[in-house]
């Protein structure tokens, strides 16, 4: 199982350089960071863990310039969305940073992907929340047509364009992985449908064996290998006999949460999740 860290990457936490670095050297697998573009002054929809919404949630830096200065200060950690909010961003823009980072990468990005819950953010990005799942999936399908094809065009109901010549390619063939957040029917029908893995949050999973189980189910009535979908538990606790649970449901990966502070502070919770691994 590997063993990976997410942090909201603000202008008030560690570099996100500093992080990755540190967290190399430690021996974890992968750095993800989450995105909002901005939060409206002015909301409606509340915050789904309850209570105020946190200033990490509009202080973020964008995911992608962060998780390229991760990449160019290591050679091994995996650079990781987690997760891009593809219903926010322009698909033939979003399939360029996708590739570049992974190129410049020399392959090493992750990209979870999910349809968010702020219904004002969206609406700013001129995006209907009611059809925003719909929108998601003709996105990807479409950056997946980008990263594949020479001239590669798509028609779908949301998402049209003619062939279009797009470079670089990704390096990870036949795209990186894209990893869908997610919980219940609905999620994991759609990681059947077109992802490669499955990102829940440990909190708010519920049954995590028995949605383990309905994934598997779903993707052999649906004629895919259950094997072929990888599974990364968000907001993993660092807690042995937990971890241990996760490796016999077959988890592949766990995911450590940091707050947005400063060096000082993180350091010693890194070390202390290195504890975990060792």
């Amino acid at each position: 199982m590997d063993y990976g860290l997410t942090m909201f990457p603000t202008d008030y936490a560690m570099r996100p350089d500093d992080l990755a670095r540190a967290a190399e050297e430690r021996g974890f697998e992968s750095l993800f960071f989450p995105e909002h573009t901005h939060i409206p002054a002015s909301r409606r929809t509340p915050y789904p863990a309850g209570g105020e919404l946190p200033p990490e949630y509009w202080h973020a830096h964008d995911p992608f310039v962060a998780l390229a200065m991760a990449a160019a200060v290591t050679t091994r950690l995996k650079v990781a969305t987690g997760i891009c909010l593809v219903v926010e961003r322009d698909p033939i823009t979003l399939a360029k940073e996708v590739a570049s980072l992974d190129y410049l990468s020399r392959g090493r990005v992750l990209f979870g992907i999910g349809g968010g819950w702020n219904a004002e953010e969206m609406e700013n990005h001129g995006t209907v929340f009611a059809t925003r799942w719909k929108l998601l999936r003709e996105r990807v399908e479409a950056m997946k047509a980008i990263w594949q094809e020479e001239a590669a065009g798509y028609h779908g109901d949301l998402v049209r364009f003619d062939p279009i010549w797009s470079y670089p390619k990704p390096v990870q063939k036949p795209h990186p992985p894209i990893l869908l957040g997610g919980h219940g029917e609905a999620a994991l029908r759609r990681v059947v449908a077109y992802c490669d893995g499955w990102l829940p949050i440990s909190f708010a999973a519920g049954d995590l064996q028995r949605q383990i189980t309905d994934l598997h189910r779903i993707a052999t009535e649906k004629g895919r290998d259950p094997g072929s979908i990888s599974i990364s538990v968000f907001w993993a606790p660092a807690d042995r006999a937990t971890i241990e649970s996760y490796a016999k449901l077959g988890v592949d990966r766990v995911i450590f949460a940091l707050p947005s502070e400063g060096r000082e502070q993180l350091l010693p919770q890194l070390d202390r999740y290195a504890e975990v691994l060792r």
